[in-house]
Order: structure tokens, then sequence, then C-alpha cells
């Protein structure tokens, strides 16, 4: 049996990114032969990415690369079951590399990108990321993706943190007028640019509420159709950006499509995402979990 020295376990463990014992384990197991065990390795490195892939993965980051003429870009949510693994240097590098790939290989979805070579690497993104959660033991998920490429405006994105990420398309104005509209995005969470964007259901039940409202507190009936366009247009300036008050108003009163006039520029388009939003996290009650313990210890 060959003998496994502790510098044959630094050399795997540099190679595969893996823990000192899972490296010696596999050299002894391949018998030293270094090939060998660095390919078992990536098996079992896939093997244990797919038993974690039922986990829930609610926690993360968000990362965003904006290309150097800021003609294109893009922002990424990146999700791992914990907090303590979102703020991994290991998994925050591979967030950053996964917002270059989609800046600069503009693929379709999540699919597609998983089988583009990552940026700053050797393997696939998929390959990368099944690497990696061999390496931290925990399910990791690129969730959601998106590019945005312009000829004549800029892009440009603001992290708030690890936790918001925002990206704009714009025409107009300077760097700074880019970097306040998506600060303004990511405190006041817009829903659209203007009010063609929002859903219309969303309208008409705004519609119907107020019209039952108006109803309730006694207001004729000739007056309600015309009391809940009131109330849908103050709904619509609350959740559309150009509606919205600007975050930075030296007045109090300066929304961002006055401010947009006055700079001479306009919003195309933008995207928001927020670290873990709309997935459903489990909520663990230690308290409970021990008292049933040991309720049934007791019998």
């Amino acid at each position: 049996m060959a003998v496994i020295t502790a510098g044959m376990v630094k050399e795997l463990r540099e190679a595969t990114g893996l823990g000192m014992m899972e490296c010696k384990k596999a050299l002894v197991e391949a018998d030293g032969d270094f090939k060998v065990a660095e390919e078992q390795m990536r098996i079992k490195s896939g093997a244990k990415a797919s038993k974690a892939s039922s986990r829930v993965t609610a926690e993360g980051v968000v990362n965003a690369f904006i290309a150097a003429d800021s003609k294109s870009g893009a922002v990424v949510e990146v999700n791992c079951e914990t907090d303590f693994v979102a703020k991994n240097d290991d998994f925050i590098a591979f967030a950053k590399n996964v917002a270059e790939t989609v800046a600069k290989n503009k693929p379709a979805d999540v699919a597609a990108l998983s089988e583009m070579l990552i940026v700053n690497g050797t393997d696939t993104v998929e390959e990368t990321r099944k690497a990696l959660v061999m390496k931290l033991g925990e399910n990791l998920s690129v969730r959601r993706i998106e590019r945005f490429e312009t000829s004549s405006g800029t892009i440009s994105s603001y992290l708030h943190g690890s936790k918001i990420g925002v990206l704009l398309n714009y025409t107009g104005g300077d760097e700074a007028l880019g970097r306040d509209i998506c600060m303004h995005i990511a405190a006041s969470k817009p829903k659209s640019v203007d009010s063609s964007g929002v859903n219309p259901a969303d309208i008409e039940t705004e519609r119907r509420i107020a019209i039952e409202k108006a109803r309730e507190a006694g207001k004729p009936e000739e007056m309600l159709v015309k009391i809940a366009e009131g109330t849908v247009q103050k709904f619509l300036k609350e959740v559309t950006l150009l509606g919205q008050i600007f975050v930075k108003a030296e007045d109090g009163k300066q929304t961002i499509e006055q401010l947009l006039k006055a700079k001479g520029a306009q919003v195309i388009a933008f995207k928001m995402f927020v670290v873990g939003e709309g997935i459903e996290k489990k909520v663990e009650d230690y308290a409970a979990e021990v008292a049933a313990t040991i309720a049934a210890a007791q019998g």
C-alpha cells in the first residue's frame, strides 16, 4: 500500500478545494494515485451536490457586473442555505464570476448559463457549483439572472450590501444620476418604470377595493367611480418609478419623472433582485422540538 504523505494531501486539497480528511481518504482509496483520487472526488462531488439539491436555499447574495464601457451589464441572485455560507469568500467569488459570465456570454436563461465556462475558471458554471457544494457542505443555486445591453444609453448598477441589487438601463444624464436612480429603486422598490408595466389585475383590485370602501363610507353611488379612479392614480404613483418622489429630493416633492426631465434623461428599464424574495423559508421551532423529544422520552 502506498504511503500517503501530508504533502500529497495538501496538493490534492489545493487542486480540488475540498477538505483535508476527504482528500486523505480519497488518496488511500486510490492507493496514492493522484489522478484517480482527483477523479473520484469529482464524481463524489457531483453525488453530494445532487443529495443537497432538495434543501431550501433562501439565503445568499446578489451581485452585479458592468462592462468597462458601461454598455452591458448583469445582475444575478445566487442562493445558499445559511447566512454563514453567504459570507464565505469562495461563495462570494462564485457569485461575482457568475455575474461576469452572464454579462459577457449572454445566456438566454439559467439553464444555458450552467453549461457555459465560468469566467476566471476552467470548468462550467454547473461544475463549479457542484465543486463548491462539496467544499462548503450546503446546497447552492443560481436562482435568477438579468442582462441589459445598450448601443446609445448607459448601463448602471447598485448593490445595497449583498442583499439587494439593481440593474439600470438609461439614456442621458451622467454616472452620478444613474447611481442615484439605482439607489432610489433599491430604497423605494417600484414595480415598473410607468403604469404600462403594472399588472392590470393589481389595478383592478385597487379599484374594486376603493369602490367598496367608498360605498361602506356612505358615498353617493354616482361618485364611486371618480373616487376609485383617484385611489388608483395614487396607487400608480406609489408603485411606478416615474411617479415616486425621489428619495434625495431637496424639496421633498420632486418626482423621478421630474428629475429625469430636468437632466434630459430617460429610464429604459430596470431590474431589482432581493435575496430570498418569494422563497418560503422553513421556520424551525427548536424549543418545541426539544419539548416533544422530552415528552416522548417520559412516555
